[in-house]
């Protein structure tokens, strides 16, 4: 396989430095992927089978320079940490259910932030960005190009405290209604996943508060769905979520994007 992921390194580079050509606006679905460090990814590339390592030319992705490339893990550069994430396993399931469309991801996520530093001016130090205005001007640049068809959301492990966990659902409302005012999207799904789990760690109650926010959301806000992470593996840091995980928490993602959307 170390053969194998090798004979790549030349396509990965040509997949960095060309500029693609674009579809169609209506064949250009977007992506926002926003929330904390399960988001951005900091799953191992070494995971990775050769063909999910190699570029897809049906999935591109904004880089710093907020221009299309064809997507490769790491999409994210929130943190040195930032790894495989479950975007581009998501986006492969989309274009595989919708030949003929190349699908835009927008990263946006940013390592250890809480949903406070994600309001409008709120400067987060720890990946020396604006959360939420960064996330917004990125979609819009997108939107230049593209559709944006749904907002991936993982986040609350900066919030599993006593004061942040009993403000997150009103937060978490809140986020959600000022993206989609600002990005003039009314209904524009917003898909939210669990919080891992795992044996090593176990939930503290403030964590499980931030669960039951997330289900309460998804039950009571339109066009909000929320995805276990039931059964789904760490990196060993009792954490992140490893490459294999990522790969089955991006198919939820994308089962329920379908659900909300009736299967396009």
């Amino acid at each position: 396989m170390i053969r194998r992921l090798l004979t790549l390194l030349p396509l990965v580079a040509a997949a960095l430095s060309a500029a693609p050509e674009l579809p169609p606006r209506k064949d250009f679905p977007l992506f926002l992927l926003a929330g904390q460090s399960n988001m951005a990814g900091r799953g191992s590339v070494k995971k990775l089978t050769p063909e999910e390592a190699a570029p897809d030319p049906r999935i591109l992705a904004l880089n710093t320079e907020l221009d299309w490339r064809t997507a490769v893990d790491p999409i994210h550069w929130d943190k040195p940490a930032a790894g495989v994430g479950l975007g581009k396993f998501f986006a492969r399931i989309v274009a595989d259910k919708n030949p003929g469309v190349t699908v835009g991801l927008i990263p946006a996520a940013c390592g250890g932030s809480s949903i406070s530093v994600w309001e409008p001016g709120k400067y987060f130090g720890q990946t020396k960005s604006h959360p939420y205005d960064d996330a917004l001007a990125r979609a819009r640049r997108a939107l230049q190009d593209g559709t944006l068809k749904a907002i991936l959301w993982h986040q609350g492990e900066g919030d599993s405290s006593p004061q942040a966990a009993a403000l997150y659902e009103q937060r978490l409302e809140a986020l959600i209604a000022r993206f989609r005012a600002d990005l003039d999207a009314p209904d524009l799904p917003f898909i939210l996943g669990q919080l891992g789990r795992f044996p090593g760690r176990p939930w503290t109650e403030h964590r499980a508060a931030v669960d039951r926010a997330h289900r309460a959301i998804a039950e009571r806000v339109k066009n909000v769905r929320y995805v276990s992470a039931e059964g789904l593996v760490d990196t060993r840091d009792n954490l992140h979520f490893e490459t294999p995980s990522l790969r089955e928490f991006g198919a939820r993602y994308a089962e329920a994007y379908f659900e909300l959307v009736g299967g396009e």
